[in-house]
Formats: C-alpha cells, sequence, structure tokens
C-alpha cells in the first residue's frame, strides 16, 4: 500500500509520470500567436488605401467671441467696446454665421450686476449662441484677481 513494487509497473515496465513535457503546450502557444498576429495586422490595414495629406499642425481652431463686463458698466466684445446689447446680438449673429462651432465666454467683473450678466447671456442665446461659457481666473496665494485688473489688447 505504501510503497510500490516492480511488479506493479506492469508489462511496459514504465511508472508513475514524474514530470510533464512543456513541449507541446508551448508549440501550440505559438501557433495561437503567430495566428493572432496575423490576424491584427488584417484587421488594422484599411479597406480602401488612401493618401491623406499631413498636416504641420493637428489642432483644430476654436473661435471665441469674448464679451467682457467691467465694472464701469460698459460692455466690450473682442476688445471693442458696444453701445448695447441690440449691437451685441448682431455681433453674435454674425460670428455665428462664419463659424457654427462658436463659443462664447463672459467675463464679468465681481461687482457687476446679476441682471446685467443674464442680460448679456439672454442677448447671446436670442443671437443663436448655445456654447456659452463663464471666464474665471485662477487664485493666487494673494487672493483672488478681477477681470477689471487685465486690459483687454484693444485697449493697451
Amino acid at each position: 500500500m505504501g510503497g510500490f513494487s516492480s511488479s506493479d509497473r506492469g508489462a511496459g515496465g514504465r511508472g508513475i509520470i514524474a514530470g510533464i513535457n512543456v513541449t507541446p503546450l508551448v508549440d501550440v502557444t505559438l501557433v495561437l500567436l503567430v495566428i493572432f498576429i496575423v490576424t491584427a495586422k488584417i484587421v488594422v490595414t484599411p479597406a480602401l488605401p488612401m493618401d491623406l495629406p499631413e498636416a504641420s499642425q493637428g489642432e483644430p481652431v476654436q473661435v471665441v467671441l469674448s464679451v467682457l463686463l467691467p465694472q464701469d458698466g460698459s460692455t466690450l466684445v473682442n476688445g471693442a467696446r458696444i453701445a448695447s446689447d441690440d449691437e451685441l446680438t448682431q455681433r453674435a449673429k454674425r460670428a455665428l454665421a462664419e463659424d457654427t462651432d462658436l463659443r462664447a465666454v463672459i467675463q464679468a467683473d465681481g461687482a457687476v450686476p446679476h441682471r446685467r450678466v443674464i442680460a448679456t447671456l439672454d442677448a447671446l442665446k436670442s443671437a443663436g449662441v448655445s456654447r456659452i461659457a463663464f471666464g474665471a481666473l485662477p487664485q493666487t496665494p494673494a487672493g483672488p484677481q478681477s477681470p477689471t485688473d487685465i486690459q483687454p489688447a484693444a485697449e493697451q
């Protein structure tokens, strides 16, 4: 019971298998690897060969309509002072006609009344601008910086 004698080996003289032959396992694994490599190459190849042009700059250009609302009550669109919300609507419509992916950014001073910001938002919405964001400045260790500290390029 405890061990094997020479009579337990049978006619062939073979005993218990002491090791596993891994050669067939490696062969099957390598064949599968080759099949996957060939299949992946076929899948990646496009159905129609194309000669696409190359560009030095691959980033899309994003058009932004900048609307500044300083503390003094005026409105600046792309750095130019405008007289009324009607003019803002007209400029926004023109800019939207030139680029349908137009994005508007409203940068309002902290002291500007909320109703003025909402009126500007309504003017942009009535012009058909649907992508509107509010600009903010990151806080510095000395404290928050107001938008009036940054002068538009047209007024410098």
